[in-house]
Protein backbone atom coordinates (compact mmCIF):
# COMPACT_ATOMS: atom_id res chain seq x y z
CA UNK A 1 0.00 0.00 0.00
CA UNK A 2 1.38 3.48 -1.13
CA UNK A 3 2.32 5.69 2.01
CA UNK A 4 0.90 9.51 1.70
CA UNK A 5 3.76 11.59 1.05
CA UNK A 6 4.22 14.63 2.91
CA UNK A 7 1.77 17.22 1.73
CA UNK A 8 -0.07 15.56 -0.94
CA UNK A 9 -3.96 16.19 -0.45
CA UNK A 10 -6.19 13.77 0.49
CA UNK A 11 -7.90 11.91 -2.33
CA UNK A 12 -11.66 11.70 -0.39
CA UNK A 13 -14.52 13.61 -1.37
CA UNK A 14 -15.79 16.24 0.82
CA UNK A 15 -18.91 15.02 2.13
CA UNK A 16 -20.97 17.97 4.10
CA UNK A 17 -24.34 17.78 6.20
CA UNK A 18 -26.91 18.57 4.34
CA UNK A 19 -27.81 19.41 0.52
CA UNK A 20 -25.62 22.69 -0.61
CA UNK A 21 -27.54 23.15 -4.05
CA UNK A 22 -30.87 23.79 -2.51
CA UNK A 23 -28.64 25.36 0.08
CA UNK A 24 -27.08 27.74 -2.46
CA UNK A 25 -30.57 28.17 -4.69
CA UNK A 26 -32.03 29.73 -1.84
CA UNK A 27 -29.37 31.72 -0.66
CA UNK A 28 -29.15 33.26 -3.61
CA UNK A 29 -32.55 33.56 -4.44
CA UNK A 30 -32.26 35.51 -0.59
CA UNK A 31 -29.88 37.92 -1.79
CA UNK A 32 -31.38 38.95 -5.10
CA UNK A 33 -35.36 39.20 -3.37
CA UNK A 34 -33.46 41.53 -1.18
CA UNK A 35 -31.99 43.49 -3.51
CA UNK A 36 -35.13 44.09 -5.33
CA UNK A 37 -37.59 44.68 -2.04
CA UNK A 38 -34.62 47.42 -1.81
CA UNK A 39 -35.12 48.71 -5.29
CA UNK A 40 -38.89 48.38 -5.54
CA UNK A 41 -39.70 49.90 -1.72
CA UNK A 42 -37.27 53.00 -1.62
CA UNK A 43 -39.07 55.66 -3.24
CA UNK A 44 -42.67 54.03 -2.67
CA UNK A 45 -41.63 54.16 1.02
CA UNK A 46 -41.67 57.96 0.45
CA UNK A 47 -45.24 58.16 -0.81
CA UNK A 48 -46.88 55.97 1.86
CA UNK A 49 -45.08 57.61 5.08
CA UNK A 50 -43.18 60.79 4.62
CA UNK A 51 -42.73 61.13 7.99
CA UNK A 52 -40.50 57.65 8.25
CA UNK A 53 -37.01 57.19 6.40
CA UNK A 54 -37.21 55.47 2.67
CA UNK A 55 -35.76 52.56 3.63
CA UNK A 56 -38.17 51.95 6.52
CA UNK A 57 -40.20 49.09 4.20
CA UNK A 58 -36.79 47.27 3.22
CA UNK A 59 -35.71 47.65 7.23
CA UNK A 60 -39.05 45.61 8.24
CA UNK A 61 -38.59 42.88 5.56
CA UNK A 62 -35.11 42.88 6.36
CA UNK A 63 -36.00 42.29 10.04
CA UNK A 64 -38.08 39.60 9.10
CA UNK A 65 -35.52 38.05 6.97
CA UNK A 66 -33.50 37.83 9.70
CA UNK A 67 -36.21 36.01 11.53
CA UNK A 68 -36.54 33.50 8.75
CA UNK A 69 -32.88 32.70 8.65
CA UNK A 70 -32.77 32.07 11.77
CA UNK A 71 -35.54 29.97 11.48
CA UNK A 72 -34.28 28.20 9.03
CA UNK A 73 -31.32 27.02 11.05
CA UNK A 74 -33.41 25.98 13.80
CA UNK A 75 -35.95 23.63 11.20
CA UNK A 76 -32.29 22.26 9.84
CA UNK A 77 -31.02 20.96 12.92
CA UNK A 78 -34.19 19.44 14.54
CA UNK A 79 -35.35 16.32 13.77
CA UNK A 80 -38.44 16.28 11.37
CA UNK A 81 -39.91 13.57 13.07
CA UNK A 82 -40.24 15.71 16.13
CA UNK A 83 -42.88 17.65 14.48
CA UNK A 84 -45.20 14.58 14.55
CA UNK A 85 -46.22 15.34 18.08
CA UNK A 86 -46.55 18.70 17.69
CA UNK A 87 -48.42 18.55 14.35
CA UNK A 88 -51.91 18.37 15.75
CA UNK A 89 -51.63 21.34 18.24
CA UNK A 90 -49.83 23.00 15.37
CA UNK A 91 -52.90 23.16 13.22
CA UNK A 92 -54.79 23.92 16.20
CA UNK A 93 -53.34 27.27 16.42
CA UNK A 94 -53.57 27.99 13.17
CA UNK A 95 -57.15 27.36 12.89
CA UNK A 96 -57.77 29.56 15.73
CA UNK A 97 -55.43 32.33 14.49
CA UNK A 98 -57.88 32.22 11.17
CA UNK A 99 -60.54 32.80 13.37
CA UNK A 100 -59.23 35.84 15.10
CA UNK A 101 -58.74 37.15 11.89
CA UNK A 102 -62.43 36.63 11.13
CA UNK A 103 -63.54 38.24 13.81
CA UNK A 104 -61.14 41.37 13.78
CA UNK A 105 -62.87 42.54 10.92
CA UNK A 106 -63.30 45.89 10.72
CA UNK A 107 -66.80 47.24 11.36
CA UNK A 108 -68.23 43.71 11.13
CA UNK A 109 -68.67 44.29 7.32
CA UNK A 110 -64.83 43.93 6.00
CA UNK A 111 -62.17 41.32 7.11
CA UNK A 112 -58.92 41.60 7.47
CA UNK A 113 -56.46 39.36 6.69
CA UNK A 114 -53.59 40.36 9.26
CA UNK A 115 -53.30 40.08 12.61
CA UNK A 116 -51.48 43.00 14.97
CA UNK A 117 -51.34 45.67 12.58
CA UNK A 118 -51.09 43.90 9.60
CA UNK A 119 -47.64 42.01 10.64
CA UNK A 120 -48.93 38.73 10.66
CA UNK A 121 -51.05 36.83 8.08
CA UNK A 122 -52.35 33.66 9.08
CA UNK A 123 -53.15 32.17 5.79
CA UNK A 124 -49.51 32.27 4.82
CA UNK A 125 -48.07 30.29 7.33
CA UNK A 126 -51.24 27.89 7.13
CA UNK A 127 -50.22 26.92 3.66
CA UNK A 128 -46.76 25.02 5.58
CA UNK A 129 -48.69 24.36 8.53
CA UNK A 130 -51.48 22.22 5.58
CA UNK A 131 -47.92 20.72 4.07
CA UNK A 132 -46.59 19.34 7.59
CA UNK A 133 -50.26 18.25 8.35
CA UNK A 134 -50.72 16.27 5.84
CA UNK A 135 -47.49 14.70 5.54
CA UNK A 136 -47.86 13.34 8.82
CA UNK A 137 -51.48 12.43 8.51
CA UNK A 138 -51.46 10.67 5.03
CA UNK A 139 -47.84 9.00 6.19
CA UNK A 140 -50.09 7.31 9.02
CA UNK A 141 -53.07 6.65 7.02
CA UNK A 142 -50.90 5.06 4.06
CA UNK A 143 -52.45 1.86 4.26
CA UNK A 144 -55.83 2.89 4.10
CA UNK A 145 -55.83 5.78 1.38
CA UNK A 146 -57.97 3.53 -0.50
CA UNK A 147 -60.74 3.51 1.77
CA UNK A 148 -62.77 6.72 1.24
CA UNK A 149 -63.90 7.20 4.55
CA UNK A 150 -60.26 7.08 5.99
CA UNK A 151 -58.87 8.68 2.86
CA UNK A 152 -61.11 10.91 0.69
CA UNK A 153 -63.63 12.19 3.22
CA UNK A 154 -60.84 13.16 5.99
CA UNK A 155 -58.85 14.87 3.32
CA UNK A 156 -61.87 17.07 2.03
CA UNK A 157 -62.82 17.89 5.25
CA UNK A 158 -59.47 19.35 6.37
CA UNK A 159 -58.92 21.31 3.31
CA UNK A 160 -62.72 22.01 3.57
CA UNK A 161 -61.80 23.91 6.75
CA UNK A 162 -59.17 25.49 6.29
CA UNK A 163 -59.50 26.78 2.78
CA UNK A 164 -63.17 27.80 3.65
CA UNK A 165 -61.46 30.07 6.79
CA UNK A 166 -59.16 31.63 4.41
CA UNK A 167 -61.90 32.04 1.57
CA UNK A 168 -64.24 34.10 3.98
CA UNK A 169 -61.19 36.89 4.79
CA UNK A 170 -61.52 36.85 1.52
CA UNK A 171 -58.24 35.39 0.21
CA UNK A 172 -59.05 33.27 -3.01
CA UNK A 173 -55.57 32.71 -4.13
CA UNK A 174 -54.64 31.46 -0.73
CA UNK A 175 -57.36 29.15 -0.14
CA UNK A 176 -56.95 27.47 -4.27
CA UNK A 177 -53.21 27.18 -3.02
CA UNK A 178 -53.92 25.12 0.07
CA UNK A 179 -56.52 22.81 -2.17
CA UNK A 180 -54.61 22.23 -4.50
CA UNK A 181 -51.62 20.89 -1.95
CA UNK A 182 -54.01 18.75 -0.86
CA UNK A 183 -54.70 17.26 -4.22
CA UNK A 184 -51.44 16.62 -5.17
CA UNK A 185 -50.09 15.48 -1.34
CA UNK A 186 -52.62 12.64 -1.89
CA UNK A 187 -51.28 12.38 -5.03
CA UNK A 188 -48.32 11.77 -4.04
CA UNK A 189 -48.97 10.13 -0.50
CA UNK A 190 -50.16 7.05 -2.84
CA UNK A 191 -53.87 7.64 -3.12
CA UNK A 192 -56.72 5.77 -5.13
CA UNK A 193 -56.58 6.68 -8.53
CA UNK A 194 -60.38 6.81 -8.58
CA UNK A 195 -60.81 9.07 -5.30
CA UNK A 196 -57.93 11.53 -7.18
CA UNK A 197 -59.95 11.48 -10.28
CA UNK A 198 -63.14 12.72 -7.61
CA UNK A 199 -61.33 15.23 -5.88
CA UNK A 200 -60.11 17.13 -9.35
CA UNK A 201 -63.58 17.11 -10.68
CA UNK A 202 -64.88 18.33 -7.54
CA UNK A 203 -62.21 21.13 -6.67
CA UNK A 204 -62.73 22.28 -10.46
CA UNK A 205 -66.62 22.35 -9.69
CA UNK A 206 -65.59 23.84 -6.70
CA UNK A 207 -63.13 26.22 -8.12
CA UNK A 208 -65.37 27.37 -10.79
CA UNK A 209 -68.66 28.20 -8.35
CA UNK A 210 -66.36 30.12 -6.00
CA UNK A 211 -64.89 32.56 -8.95
CA UNK A 212 -68.31 32.92 -9.77
CA UNK A 213 -68.96 33.99 -6.28
CA UNK A 214 -66.05 36.04 -5.51
CA UNK A 215 -66.05 39.46 -6.05
CA UNK A 216 -63.09 39.75 -7.84
CA UNK A 217 -63.24 36.35 -9.40
CA UNK A 218 -65.33 36.80 -12.46
CA UNK A 219 -63.36 40.07 -13.54
CA UNK A 220 -60.29 38.34 -13.51
CA UNK A 221 -61.56 35.17 -15.29
CA UNK A 222 -63.37 37.52 -18.09
CA UNK A 223 -60.39 39.24 -18.26
CA UNK A 224 -57.94 36.53 -18.79
CA UNK A 225 -60.53 35.23 -21.37
CA UNK A 226 -60.80 38.34 -23.51
CA UNK A 227 -56.78 38.90 -23.03
CA UNK A 228 -56.57 35.62 -24.90
CA UNK A 229 -58.52 36.93 -28.20
CA UNK A 230 -56.66 40.25 -27.71
CA UNK A 231 -53.84 41.21 -25.78
CA UNK A 232 -55.48 44.83 -24.98
CA UNK A 233 -58.13 43.36 -23.22
CA UNK A 234 -56.22 42.16 -20.55
CA UNK A 235 -55.94 43.36 -17.20
CA UNK A 236 -54.59 46.62 -16.61
CA UNK A 237 -52.00 44.99 -14.32
CA UNK A 238 -51.22 42.49 -16.81
CA UNK A 239 -50.28 45.56 -19.21
CA UNK A 240 -48.51 47.23 -17.19
CA UNK A 241 -46.54 44.41 -16.63
CA UNK A 242 -45.65 43.83 -19.86
CA UNK A 243 -44.81 47.17 -20.24
CA UNK A 244 -42.04 47.01 -17.73
CA UNK A 245 -40.71 44.11 -19.69
CA UNK A 246 -40.87 45.78 -22.83
CA UNK A 247 -39.09 48.85 -20.87
CA UNK A 248 -36.46 46.60 -19.63
CA UNK A 249 -35.37 45.16 -22.35
CA UNK A 250 -33.08 42.08 -22.61
CA UNK A 251 -30.64 42.96 -20.25
CA UNK A 252 -32.94 45.93 -18.11
CA UNK A 253 -32.47 49.78 -17.26
CA UNK A 254 -30.11 48.97 -14.13
CA UNK A 255 -31.29 48.48 -10.70
CA UNK A 256 -32.93 51.11 -8.89
CA UNK A 257 -33.37 52.73 -12.65
CA UNK A 258 -36.78 51.19 -13.10
CA UNK A 259 -40.07 54.16 -13.77
CA UNK A 260 -42.76 51.90 -13.72
CA UNK A 261 -43.13 51.11 -9.99
CA UNK A 262 -43.30 54.52 -9.11
CA UNK A 263 -46.45 55.53 -11.53
CA UNK A 264 -48.60 52.89 -13.34
CA UNK A 265 -47.85 49.65 -12.39
CA UNK A 266 -49.77 48.87 -9.26
CA UNK A 267 -48.22 47.16 -6.01
CA UNK A 268 -44.89 47.38 -7.10
CA UNK A 269 -43.43 45.65 -3.72
CA UNK A 270 -45.99 42.80 -3.74
CA UNK A 271 -47.78 40.97 -5.90
CA UNK A 272 -45.97 42.55 -9.15
CA UNK A 273 -42.46 42.56 -8.44
CA UNK A 274 -41.45 40.39 -10.91
CA UNK A 275 -42.48 43.35 -13.60
CA UNK A 276 -40.06 45.57 -11.64
CA UNK A 277 -37.57 42.43 -11.70
CA UNK A 278 -38.25 42.38 -15.72
CA UNK A 279 -37.57 45.92 -16.34
CA UNK A 280 -34.48 46.42 -14.06
CA UNK A 281 -32.47 43.70 -14.71
CA UNK A 282 -34.21 42.41 -18.25
CA UNK A 283 -35.23 39.68 -19.69
CA UNK A 284 -31.86 37.73 -18.61
CA UNK A 285 -32.31 38.38 -14.76
CA UNK A 286 -36.16 37.09 -15.25
CA UNK A 287 -35.47 34.16 -17.03
CA UNK A 288 -32.63 33.65 -14.32
CA UNK A 289 -35.35 34.11 -11.39
CA UNK A 290 -37.25 31.40 -13.73
CA UNK A 291 -34.20 28.87 -13.52
CA UNK A 292 -33.55 29.18 -9.91
CA UNK A 293 -37.30 28.25 -8.81
CA UNK A 294 -36.72 25.47 -11.58
CA UNK A 295 -33.55 24.05 -9.81
CA UNK A 296 -35.20 24.66 -6.40
CA UNK A 297 -37.78 22.14 -7.28
CA UNK A 298 -35.54 19.70 -8.94
CA UNK A 299 -33.61 20.09 -5.57
CA UNK A 300 -36.68 19.41 -3.57
CA UNK A 301 -37.42 16.65 -5.15
CA UNK A 302 -34.52 14.66 -5.20
CA UNK A 303 -33.75 15.34 -1.59
CA UNK A 304 -37.84 13.85 -1.65
CA UNK A 305 -36.42 10.28 -3.39
CA UNK A 306 -33.26 10.33 -1.14
CA UNK A 307 -35.24 10.30 2.03
CA UNK A 308 -34.65 8.38 5.08
CA UNK A 309 -38.71 7.37 5.22
CA UNK A 310 -42.12 8.07 3.29
CA UNK A 311 -42.71 11.08 5.59
CA UNK A 312 -39.34 12.82 4.84
CA UNK A 313 -40.63 12.20 1.16
CA UNK A 314 -43.61 13.99 1.30
CA UNK A 315 -42.21 16.64 3.56
CA UNK A 316 -39.94 17.51 1.13
CA UNK A 317 -42.24 17.02 -2.03
CA UNK A 318 -44.93 19.23 -0.64
CA UNK A 319 -42.79 21.54 0.34
CA UNK A 320 -41.03 22.22 -2.79
CA UNK A 321 -44.26 22.20 -4.70
CA UNK A 322 -45.69 24.96 -3.00
CA UNK A 323 -42.81 26.83 -2.69
CA UNK A 324 -42.89 26.37 -7.01
CA UNK A 325 -46.51 26.42 -7.18
CA UNK A 326 -46.40 30.05 -5.64
CA UNK A 327 -43.62 31.50 -7.47
CA UNK A 328 -44.91 30.29 -11.00
CA UNK A 329 -48.02 31.65 -10.43
CA UNK A 330 -47.37 34.83 -10.11
CA UNK A 331 -44.93 34.75 -12.69
CA UNK A 332 -47.23 33.26 -15.06
CA UNK A 333 -49.77 35.46 -13.88
CA UNK A 334 -47.92 39.01 -14.23
CA UNK A 335 -47.19 37.90 -18.34
CA UNK A 336 -50.80 36.93 -18.94
CA UNK A 337 -50.45 33.39 -18.89
CA UNK A 338 -53.27 33.08 -16.37
CA UNK A 339 -55.82 34.73 -14.55
CA UNK A 340 -54.83 36.97 -12.00
CA UNK A 341 -53.87 34.59 -8.54
CA UNK A 342 -52.67 37.39 -6.09
CA UNK A 343 -49.98 34.99 -4.92
CA UNK A 344 -46.81 36.29 -3.55
CA UNK A 345 -43.61 35.65 -4.98
CA UNK A 346 -41.40 33.78 -2.52
CA UNK A 347 -38.20 34.99 -1.26
CA UNK A 348 -38.93 38.68 -3.28
CA UNK A 349 -42.59 40.34 -2.51
CA UNK A 350 -42.86 42.38 0.31
CA UNK A 351 -44.09 40.49 3.48
CA UNK A 352 -42.87 38.83 6.56
CA UNK A 353 -45.42 35.73 6.81
CA UNK A 354 -45.19 34.64 3.56
CA UNK A 355 -41.12 34.99 4.13
CA UNK A 356 -40.62 33.61 6.92
CA UNK A 357 -42.68 30.41 6.54
CA UNK A 358 -40.88 29.92 3.45
CA UNK A 359 -37.69 29.70 4.80
CA UNK A 360 -38.98 27.72 7.49
CA UNK A 361 -40.08 25.12 5.06
CA UNK A 362 -36.96 25.02 3.88
CA UNK A 363 -35.24 24.62 7.29
CA UNK A 364 -37.39 21.39 7.25
CA UNK A 365 -36.15 20.35 3.64
CA UNK A 366 -32.50 20.54 4.53
CA UNK A 367 -33.11 18.84 7.89
CA UNK A 368 -34.39 16.12 5.63
CA UNK A 369 -31.09 16.11 3.24
CA UNK A 370 -28.79 16.50 6.49
CA UNK A 371 -30.76 12.90 7.95
CA UNK A 372 -30.50 11.14 4.30
CA UNK A 373 -26.53 12.01 4.13
CA UNK A 374 -26.11 10.24 8.11
CA UNK A 375 -28.03 7.74 6.71
CA UNK A 376 -25.90 7.62 3.37
CA UNK A 377 -22.62 7.76 5.66
CA UNK A 378 -24.23 4.81 8.35
CA UNK A 379 -24.60 2.71 5.28
CA UNK A 380 -21.46 3.69 3.24
CA UNK A 381 -19.21 2.53 6.83
CA UNK A 382 -21.11 -0.66 7.54
CA UNK A 383 -20.16 -1.83 3.37
CA UNK A 384 -16.80 -0.80 4.54
CA UNK A 385 -16.99 -2.71 7.77
CA UNK A 386 -18.05 -5.35 6.25
CA UNK A 387 -15.46 -5.34 2.98
CA UNK A 388 -12.44 -5.38 5.70
CA UNK A 389 -13.88 -8.23 7.42
CA UNK A 390 -14.31 -10.21 4.47
CA UNK A 391 -11.13 -9.60 2.77
CA UNK A 392 -9.56 -9.89 6.39
CA UNK A 393 -10.74 -13.95 6.44
CA UNK A 394 -9.43 -14.03 2.78
CA UNK A 395 -6.20 -13.25 4.42
CA UNK A 396 -5.92 -15.12 6.44
CA UNK A 397 -7.40 -18.07 4.55
CA UNK A 398 -4.25 -17.96 2.25
CA UNK A 399 -1.41 -17.72 4.08
CA UNK A 400 0.06 -21.20 4.20
CA UNK A 401 1.93 -22.22 7.27
CA UNK A 402 5.55 -22.86 7.05
CA UNK A 403 5.50 -26.49 8.42
CA UNK A 404 2.86 -27.70 5.52
CA UNK A 405 5.07 -25.80 2.93
CA UNK A 406 8.19 -27.76 3.39
CA UNK A 407 5.82 -31.02 3.78
CA UNK A 408 4.85 -30.29 0.40
CA UNK A 409 7.98 -29.76 -1.44
CA UNK A 410 8.98 -33.55 -0.27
Amino acid sequence: MRKKRKGELSQRPLRLKFDVPLFLITMTLVVFGAVMVYSATYDVAFYVDRLRPPSFMFQRQATFLVLGLLGMGVMAVIDYHKWRKLTVWGMFLTIAALIVVLLMGRGGSEFSRNLSGGSGQPSEMAKLMTVIYLAVWLYAKREDLSDVNLGLFPLAAILGIVGGLIFIQPDLSAAMTVILLGGIMFFLAGGDTRQILVLIVFTIVVGFFTVRVHPHGIERLESFRAGLKDPLALADQVQMALAAFVNGGWFGVGIGEGTMKLSILPVAHTDSIFAVVGEEVGLVGASLVVVLFGLFLWRGLVIARRAPDGLGSLLAAGIAVWVTMEAFTNMMALTGLMPIAGNPLPFFSVGGSNLVSTLLGVGIVLNISRLSEQKQLEEERRTFSALINLRGRDWRRRISRPGRTRSTKR
